[in-house]
């Protein structure tokens, strides 16, 4: 019997005609819902330069999301980290679990989150960190979790407070097979991109298992999936909902972020032949519609990918319809002991 663990993944998404403050709230209502409904773990992203998304400094939106729950693990999905010193987010981590012990997750990206541009202006004072650094970065943050540096070490001597003894579930994050392999060869848990890089769910999951080998941390592979999810009463009106992530993306992909436009308008566009192309690539792995067809969605995903857990974002336009979404995804699924899973 598969035994597939649901849980969350935030953007904080902020709506045509609301402000980032609202999407705030917004989420902090989200996180107690999650809580009270059994979701695993609530992991929020972090993103820049992108007026629909508000989620751009995860560990300060953590530590508020932990103070308004009391059971769900809280999370980056992921903390981009090219962007940021290691001995930065060591403190700031190991300061959350030092405060909520047992229930903070760091998941690290090496993507940028962003264009170019903003990239440069995160890194200002990092001299010359880029993606093909972050296995390096990877292990000083271990170092000043654990004091574990290598001998000679030039950072062996600092001793990173709140952090050292007060180590995060560490997670890696990607939309490709080297993500995938690098979290098997180090033993981490592994959490693949399938919302918006579904081409590349297979090969990174083979890639993953086959390369994995037993950690201090890990025993056996743990694999989870994000997954864009829009659940509503019927199919037709959860169509119609996506619609406002559907023109969201073309936007997005064609150098134009905006906010989350509302369904209206997306129902109004016209789309371009180009904009339907992005959008379709963009979708093609999105599970859309009622509370039984999300199901079947989600348990063909698990069959097809033996997926340990499932990290479900919802990104519309009414708030109000987010939350409905994950009360209906909730009530589809099993609940075990107070821990929603999907079994089949």
């Amino acid at each position: 019997m598969t035994r597939t663990v649901l849980s969350i993944l935030d953007l904080a998404p902020v709506s045509t005609g609301s402000t980032p403050a609202d999407a705030l709230r917004s989420s902090t209502e989200l996180a107690r819902l999650a809580d009270e409904l059994g979701f695993g773990r609530y992991w929020v992203a972090e993103h820049h330069n992108m007026p629909g998304i508000a989620s751009s400094s995860p560990a300060v939106l953590l530590a508020h999301l932990a103070q308004v729950t009391e059971r769900i693990r809280l999370g980056s999905g992921g903390v981009m980290l090219p962007n940021h010193s290691s001995l930065t987010i060591a403190e700031q981590f190991g300061m959350l679990e030092a405060l909520h012990p047992g229930r903070i997750d760091l998941g690290l990206g090496r993507a940028p989150g962003t264009d170019g541009l903003t990239a440069r202006a995160l890194r200002r004072g990092i001299a010359h960190e880029t993606a093909d650094d972050f296995p390096r970065q990877l292990q000083e943050l271990y170092g000043y979790f654990t004091g574990a540096f290598a001998e000679g070490h030039p950072f062996g001597a600092i001793h990173a407070t709140p952090a050292r003894g007060y180590l995060p579930d560490i997670w890696l994050l990607g939309s490709s097979d080297y993500s995938a392999t690098l979290a098997g060869h180090n033993g981490l848990p592994f959490a693949f991109a399938h919302h918006f890089a579904g081409g590349n769910t297979d090969a990174a999951v083979r890639a993953y298992r086959s390369h994995f080998r037993p950690s201090g941390r890990l025993e056996a592979p743990h694999l989870a999936l994000g997954v864009n999810v829009v659940c509503a009463d019927t199919d037709e009106r959860a169509e119609y909902l996506a619609g406002s992530g559907a023109l969201a993306i073309a936007r997005l992909r064609q150098g134009r972020p905006s906010t989350y436009p509302s369904p209206e308008e997306a129902a109004a566009h016209e789309f371009s032949p180009f904009e339907r192309e992005i959008v379709r690539g963009f979708t093609s792995s999105h599970v859309i519609g009622s509370p039984d067809s999300v199901r079947r969605g989600l348990l063909d995903l698990v069959i097809r990918t033996g997926a340990d857990e499932l990290l479900i974002t919802t990104n519309v336009w009414d708030p109000a319809d987010r939350l409905h979404s994950f009360q209906l995804v909730a009530d589809a699924m099993d609940h075990v002991d107070g821990e929603l899973l999907l079994t089949a």
